[in-house]
């Protein structure tokens, strides 16, 4: 029986083979554990593993058809490998641009400065501007107080105008906020800059590498 179940497979390797040399003829089993031949695969068994013979009836290769999780494994860590190539290749990109930009450290340092100068600008200005909305909110408070104590009718404008300057002050508040962090990144780069610059210098300047 097994030898006749050989022989059966052979005949129709063969005859696959013989119709057109250049055929590729795949084997797969479907649900029922059945086994099939064929030059192509129908797509309701795409999800089966399968076998590719060459031309001379020899198997080339196997084709593991992987199930959803294995898939979603499999894409996950080629995404790892590509983010893991793109750092590595961005990090050799920033460390040419530091070499070439700078000449030594107290460049680094000037850079910085200039930097920094520009950020505290908008800091100090951010800053006078916000003043003079808390003074503004102060005296308005002030009149509203004043009205409240003579039991008079408070004004629709002065209402608004107390809305306006509040809604000004906490977005001045928090541009304030986001100008301190960037003025305390900008610091944080360019220290790490200089840092990764002695780094570099010091591996160039090496005995290895002299």
């Amino acid at each position: 029986m097994h030898k006749t179940k050989l022989l059966a497979t052979g005949l129709i390797l063969c005859s696959a083979f013989c119709v057109n040399a250049e055929a590729k003829l795949y084997k797969w089993v479907d649900s029922n554990g059945i086994t099939h031949y064929g030059e192509t695969i129908p797509p309701e068994y795409a999800d089966k593993d399968a076998t590719q013979f060459n031309s001379t009836g020899r198997v080339e290769k196997h084709i593991e058809k992987l199930t959803p999780e294995k898939r979603l494994a499999k894409e996950e860590e080629e995404a790892k490998k590509n983010s893991s190539q793109q750092a590595t290749v961005e990090s050799k990109r920033r460390d040419t641009a530091l070499l070439s930009t700078f000449s030594n450290e107290k460049e680094i340092d000037l850079a910085r400065d200039r930097s920094v100068q520009q950020v505290e600008a908008r800091i100090g200005s951010i800053k006078t501007m916000l003043g003079s909305a808390q003074e503004s909110l102060a005296g308005n408070h002030k009149e509203l107080d004043n009205l409240t104590k003579q039991n008079k009718k408070i004004p629709a404008s002065l209402t608004e105008d107390i809305s306006v300057n509040e809604a000004r002050i906490a977005k001045l508040q928090k541009d304030l906020a986001q100008s301190e962090q960037e003025s305390a990144g900008v610091k944080a780069r360019f220290e790490a800059d200089k840092s990764r610059y002695r780094e570099l210098k010091g591996s160039s300047t090496s005995p290895a590498n002299k």
